[in-house]
C-alpha cells in the first residue's frame, strides 16, 4: 500500500494541453479556441471551469450519454503509469462542428493543431479542417501522437498527411512511422527529412516536420536540410512528472509561430514550457511565463 501520497485534479488531454500551454505563453486572453468533447458532468463543467481561468475560448460538443474522459496517471520518483478512460472524448461528431456558431470559429482562425489521437475519433472532422486551411492558404499541424496511430490508423494518417504543413512528433513515433512505411531506417534525421518530403495537397508552406527526442536535441526538417537544436537540461531531482511534455513543447511552438517568429524561437519556446511542465505535476504551469 502507497504512504504518503497526494492527489491532483488537472484539466488536460493531449490537444487541449497543448492549447492551454500556448494560451499561458501567448498572455492573451481569447487568443486560442478549443473544441472537442465532454460529457454533461461535474468533470465536464470542471473543464469549463479550468479553461475559462486559463483564458481558452473551449466550444465543447456536450454527450448526453457518455461521461468527460479521464485518466489516472500514477507518478513515482517522476516514472509514470497511465489508465485513461475515454468516454466522452471517444464520441464527437462532425455535425458539432458544422454547426455555424462552430464552423464561424475554424473560419476565423489563421492556425490549426491537432493531436493525432483524434484519428481514432473524427477523421471527418479532421479532413474538413485540412481541407479548409489548405484552400484558404492557413496553417494545419498534426502529432504523430503515438506509435499505435501510426501502425494501427496508417490509412487515416496517410489520408491526411498531405494537408499537414507541421508534423510533431518523438523519436519513438517517428521510429515507428519509418517501420509502417517500409523505410528500413532508425534514423530520426532521415526520417524527419523523409516526412517532410511527402507530397502536399497545398503548396502555400513547405512541410516542415518537428520531432523531440527526450533530453537529445530536437530535429527540424525543412526545405530538404535537417537542423538540431538542444533542449533544456534539466537534474534529475528536478523532475516531477513527464506528463504532457510533448503536448507543452508543442504549446510553446506555436506561441511563437503565430507571431511568425523563426522557427529556432518556436524551438526555444517549445523547450522552455517543456521544462516548466515536467517540473509540476501533470501539464500545469505556474501564473506566467518568464520566456524571453
Amino acid at each position: 500500500m502507497a504512504k504518503n501520497y497526494s492527489v491532483d485534479y488537472i484539466a488536460g488531454g493531449a490537444t487541449q494541453n497543448s492549447i492551454r500551454v500556448a494560451q499561458w505563453m501567448l498572455q492573451i486572453p481569447g487568443a486560442t479556441t478549443f473544441i472537442g468533447c465532454v460529457g454533461k458532468d461535474k468533470f465536464g463543467e470542471e473543464m469549463k471551469k479550468n479553461a475559462k481561468l486559463a483564458g481558452v475560448n473551449v466550444h465543447y460538443y456536450e454527450d448526453e450519454n457518455a461521461g468527460t474522459g479521464t485518466c489516472a496517471v500514477c507518478v513515482v520518483g517522476g516514472e509514470r503509469s497511465l489508465i485513461a478512460n475515454l468516454s466522452a472524448a471517444n464520441c464527437y461528431k462532425s455535425d458539432h462542428l458544422k454547426q455555424p456558431e462552430n464552423w464561424a470559429l475554424v473560419e476565423k482562425a489563421e492556425y490549426f493543431y491537432i493531436a493525432g489521437f483524434f484519428l481514432t475519433v473524427s477523421p471527418e472532422s479532421i479532413q474538413l479542417v485540412a481541407e479548409h486551411a489548405a484552400a484558404n492558404n492557413k496553417m494545419f499541424m498534426m502529432n504523430l501522437s503515438a506509435p499505435f496511430i501510426c501502425e494501427f490508423f496508417k490509412d487515416a494518417q496517410e489520408k491526411v498527411l498531405p494537408y499537414m504543413d507541421i508534423v510533431f512528433g518523438n523519436e519513438t513515433e517517428a521510429r515507428t512511422f519509418s517501420k509502417v512505411h517500409g523505410w528500413e531506417t532508425d534514423d530520426v534525421e532521415e526520417i524527419a527529412l523523409k516526412i517532410s518530403q511527402w507530397p502536399k495537397a497545398s503548396g502555400t508552406y513547405k512541410r516542415i516536420t518537428v520531432i523531440t527526442q527526450g533530453p537529445d536535441p530536437v530535429v527540424v526538417a525543412e526545405d530538404g536540410k535537417v537542423k538540431k537544436f538542444p533542449v533544456i537540461l534539466l537534474p534529475k531531482e528536478k523532475l516531477v512528472d513527464t506528463n504532457g511534455a510533448g503536448d507543452a513543447f508543442v504549446g510553446g511552438f506555436l506561441s511563437q509561430l503565430v507571431k511568425e517568429k523563426p522557427i529556432e524561437d518556436c524551438v526555444k519556446a517549445g523547450c522552455y514550457a517543456s521544462n516548466v511542465i515536467i517540473q509540476r505535476p501533470g501539464c500545469s504551469y505556474p501564473a506566467k511565463p518568464d520566456f524571453e
